[in-house]
């Protein structure tokens, strides 16, 4: 069974860069939605950015231009390369796994923290 574990959130300046790794366990097949999400308090989870079936890219409008989601199959790693943070980028993000057999999987999540 797939388990997964985020790393790589911190405390960071603004238009510093951030590389979050999300490590699963287990096989990812049958992939219908791989990526991040973040979510504050007080809000809803969003959406950052995903791989479509597991391969097309598809990013929010915030993250557009500043962000790249990556995969390393043979690691069993999802990547977040965050480029120009700014303080709206602060909350916790999550690593999502969801499969074409409904099976859904998030990870414990990683604070990222954007100070002005």
């Amino acid at each position: 069974q797939v388990q997964l574990a985020e790393s790589g959130g911190g405390l960071v300046q603004p238009v510093a860069s951030l590389r979050l790794t999300c490590t699963a366990s287990g096989t990812l097949s049958s992939v219908h939605v791989l990526g991040w999400y973040r979510q504050v308090p007080g809000n809803e989870r969003e959406l950052v950015a995903i791989f479509r079936g597991g391969v097309n890219e598809e990013y929010s409008d915030s993250a557009k231009g500043r962000f790249t989601i990556s995969r390393d199959n043979a690691k069993n790693t999802i990547d977040l390369q965050m480029n120009k943070l700014t303080p709206e980028d602060t909350p916790v993000y999550y690593c999502r796994y969801y499969s074409w057999s409904r099976d859904d999987h998030w990870g414990q999540g990683t604070q990222v923290t954007v100070a002005s």
